[in-house]
């Protein structure tokens, strides 16, 4: 089985940009107080018919591959990487470009913070060397000021080196691995590769590590704990020694103290070397050997050799089935019941997704789809030598556990118990290669069983004059408590009300008025104000800081608080604001939140408005939230809930700008059942979906108003500005118009030069956005997919329509507003 491979004469290229006009062909060193400028007439610089472009600062050798290092684009080039990288040079041209066989990235220093064009490299009289951005920003540094360093240098293994006036090393690339690692390069425990998010998004934000522990070679996926789905024992290697594993004359090896250095350890071996090699760890997992052969060619892919191609984590995505490399969902075979369907029909390498999601709201509804045959790419023992029904018992009995995975000897009934938290990948298992039987339960949500109603066959008959008596003492009864009833109502209203909140399983805590008037100093410092009530700043007394607000009028207002209490209370999730207490005490009805330091986020984000400008990092995490807080509300809830009335006043954001999601005074909770519901017009004008005119509404209303949301943080205006020329004024007839003429980047926030640096991101973002505002609701993504497209695992359709729904000159359809009639407190959550 293959692991890793490598060849006796390997050369890479670094990347950057001298301001000296001339250098030597072969330049791999540079001394103190030196800067160069990744300028596009900088020399050394080549574009590539895969629209990368490297600009060289250091070069190692002069023919075929070599180690270069300096900054380094792929696609519209509007971020660079200050990288070391493979490039084909020689003696007339230096770097050139052959047919086949691009440049090869096989470290960078700032792959989590690109650069832009006329950034700079600086090798500073201090002895640090320093990437700044075109606007000086300081994107990365070596921290190695006034430690005697006395020039940098390429070495001929492609490590770059900060040395001293003895040649010593100060610092070096090599311990500092990124995804790959190249002939020489030690990988010593504490160290690991991280696999980037995708091929075109530079970020280490991926799913997959490959590390040396002091057990051994572990690659495992992230996850709470991490799941490993390769691992291999290595005696002797451990971070108090200096033993270490050496990717080495093709292979992979072991160099111990008490081992001979000529003679180490082999781990794993492959074919033997030709050319320039690499090792990298893909965002798919996988561990593949590249080689120089009249180009780059995978030459091994050296996990796969341990377990096959379905025992990677992602393969077939999270609760996806592998079978011979074919991807399919869970299904029953006892029923016809489906639990489980693929994200995309045509991907199924995306996996399966939930019909129901699982919510520790009711665990009583929570049951096993029995997968036969079916194993899962890791096995962690929580339960040492117990019984099948025993790990199925303490899976449902946690709440975070999402499967029963059961292990034990061909045809034993006492094995081993895994509970992972997370559910990646699955796999068929295939008898001929395991010596165990496996066996997978799936934790999945079930809808409660209706009470079941006794047969009528078979009664026996009833006297007529008894059931005449049981009649008349009924209709006697009903009208006595009738009489009680009206009598006692007005009186007793309150009390009832307060007696049923005390019974209502889970609820928040429940404050005297007099507590919250204490707490608010008398209702005096007011934060806003909505239409069921004002809302308070006020402080606990254990120092907590709240937000109280007091609802005001009779009638639907206690309906809706009713609901508030018993729905939105019961619910958690970090990108929801939370309820802490209520107030029911007389006429008096008060709702107490989480406080909020940073409010609104409609007055972060609108141009003349915000307290401060917000960077495309944080602009970006604050629409992760939102997506995140919605798919909770739509898919993870016991009961769907629809918030219809998503926009900036809506969102708070929290002392570090996490976002959440308030305001469910519109919400209407759905059963599971039922695809849709038909109500009043509600929510706000500008972020209304057009189905709303039909009556006939699912949660894309919600998807609608989030595209809203979006393209208003991206373009920091809203979505009608009254102060714009006419063709400018209505933001979804300018985002069509843009989108037409290919020309999005111009809706960029024009006030934020960070938000400028990230066109390429931003734009990305505002596709994200255009697939939610899709006219037709069935082609609008689900929030979930739309968090996975956030995430970058998900690509965004294709074939998007921007032509939208025509808007009048406010932006908003012609609807005439009326008052619903009001709502049950079993579907409808109260104001917020």
């Amino acid at each position: 089985m293959a692991f890793c491979k490598i060849f006796p004469y390997f050369f890479i290229l670094c990347c950057s940009f001298h301001l000296i006009t001339s250098q030597p062909f072969d330049y791999p060193t540079a001394d103190l107080s030196t800067t160069w400028v990744n300028s596009v007439s900088a020399n050394h610089s080549v574009d590539f018919a895969d629209n990368s472009t490297v600009r060289a600062i250091l070069l190692r050798g002069t023919f075929g591959p070599k180690y270069a290092c300096g900054f380094y684009c792929n696609g519209n080039c509007e971020s660079y990487l200050f990288a070391i990288f493979i490039v084909q040079t020689n003696s007339i041209s230096f770097i050139t470009q052959p047919a086949i066989g691009f440049p090869q990235v096989v470290w960078s220093a700032n792959r989590n913070n690109p650069v832009k064009i006329n950034s700079t490299l600086q090798l500073t009289a201090e002895g640090d060397l320093v990437l700044r951005d075109a606007d000086g920003t300081l994107s990365w540094s070596t921290n190695t000021a006034r430690k005697s360093v006395a020039g940098l240098n390429l070495t001929d293994e492609g490590n770059l080196v900060l040395f001293d006036s003895k040649n010593a090393t100060v610092w070096q690339s090599f311990d500092h691995p990124t995804n790959s690692l190249v002939p020489g390069q030690k990988l010593v425990p504490g160290k690991k590769l991280t696999a980037s998010v995708s091929t075109t998004n530079w970020t280490e934000g991926g799913l997959f590590s490959f590390s040396a522990t002091d057990d051994g070679l572990v690659a495992f996926v992230e996850s709470n704990p991490p799941q490993t789905y390769f691992s291999r024992s290595v005696d002797g290697l451990n971070a108090s020694s200096s033993n270490h594993v050496m990717y080495l004359n093709g292979s992979l090896a072991l160099f111990s103290n008490s081992s001979d250095s000529n003679n180490p350890q082999i781990l794993v071996s492959i074919t033997p070397v030709v050319s320039a090699q690499y090792m990298k760890l893909e965002s798919d997992g996988h561990l593949k050997v590249y080689e120089w052969r009249s180009g780059w060619n995978e030459v091994d892919d050296l996990l796969t050799g341990f377990y096959g191609e379905c025992y990677y984590p992602m393969v077939c995505g999270r609760y996806g089935i592998c079978s011979r490399g074919q991807c399919s969902c869970p299904k029953s075979n006892s029923n016809s019941t489906t639990y489980f369907r693929q994200i995309d029909d045509r991907q199924g390498n995306l996996g399966c997704s939930e019909v129901t999601r699982l919510t520790c709201n009711v665990l009583n509804n929570h049951k096993f789809l029995e997968l036969q045959d079916v194993d899962y790419f890791t096995f962690t023992t929580d339960i040492r030598n117990t019984d099948m029904n025993t790990c199925k018992d303490a899976c449902l009995r946690n709440c975070s556990c999402k499967a029963a995975l059961f292990r034990s000897a061909l045809n034993s009934s006492t094995g081993d118990c895994y509970l992972p938290f997370e559910i990646f990948s699955l796999a068929n298992n295939e008898k001929d290669r395991t010596r165990h039987d496996s066996h997978a339960f799936i934790k999945v949500q079930v809808e409660p069983e209706p009470e079941t109603v006794a047969a009528a066959e078979g009664k026996k008959p009833i006297n007529g004059a008894i059931l005449g008596s049981v009649i008349g003492l009924a209709v006697l009864g009903i009208i006595i408590g009738i009489a009680v009833f009206i009598f006692w109502k007005k009186r007793k209203a309150n009390e009832d009300e307060e007696n049923y909140l005390d019974h209502v399983p889970g609820m928040p805590t429940r404050f005297s008025y007099d507590n919250l008037k204490a707490a608010t100093d008398n209702f005096t410092k007011k934060l806003g104000q909505g239409g069921f009530g004002s809302v308070f700043e006020g402080c606990l007394e254990d120092g907590t800081k709240i937000a109280v607000k007091c609802l005001d009028g009779i009638g639907q207002v206690k309906k809706s608080f009713l609901a508030e209490v018993e729905t939105i209370g019961s619910i958690h999730h970090v990108n929801l604001v939370q309820l802490i207490g209520f107030c029911a005490e007389k006429s008096h009805r008060l709702l107490v939140f989480e406080f909020m330091s940073n409010g609104s986020l409609e007055k972060w984000i609108y141009h003349g408005k915000q307290e401060q400008s917000l960077d495309w990092n944080c602009r970006r995490k604050i629409i992760q939230d939102v997506a995140k807080g919605l798919a909770y509300l739509h898919e993870e809830c016991r009961q769907k809930i629809l918030h219809l009335d998503i926009k900036p006043p809506n969102i708070l954001l929290d002392e570090k700008h996490n976002a959440k999601l308030a305001d469910f005074g519109l919400s209407k909770l759905i059963d599971r059942n039922q695809s849709q519901v038909v109500t009043t017009m509600r929510g706000t004008p500008g972020y209304l979906a057009p189905e709303w005119l039909s009556g006939a509404i699912t949660e894309k209303v919600d998807v609608y108003s989030f595209g809203i949301v979006v393209l208003e943080i991206l373009s920091g205006r809203r979505h009608f500005e009254a102060s714009e020329s006419e063709d400018q004024q209505v933001m979804l007839n300018l985002f069509r118009k843009k989108a037409e003429e290919g020309q999005l980047v111009d809706l960029i926030d024009k006030h934020s030069e960070d938000m400028q640096f990230y066109k390429e991101e931003v734009i990305k973002t505002m596709q994200i956005a255009a697939w939610c505002l899709q006219s037709d609701y069935t082609k609008r993504p689900s929030m979930s997919m739309v968090v996975k497209a956030m995430e970058g695992v998900l690509d965004v359709e294709k074939d998007l329509d921007y032509s939208f729904k025509p808007q009048n000159v406010n932006g908003i359809p012609n609807i005439n507003f009326a008052d619903s009639t009001p709502l049950l407190p079993s579907i409808l959550s109260g104001p917020r």
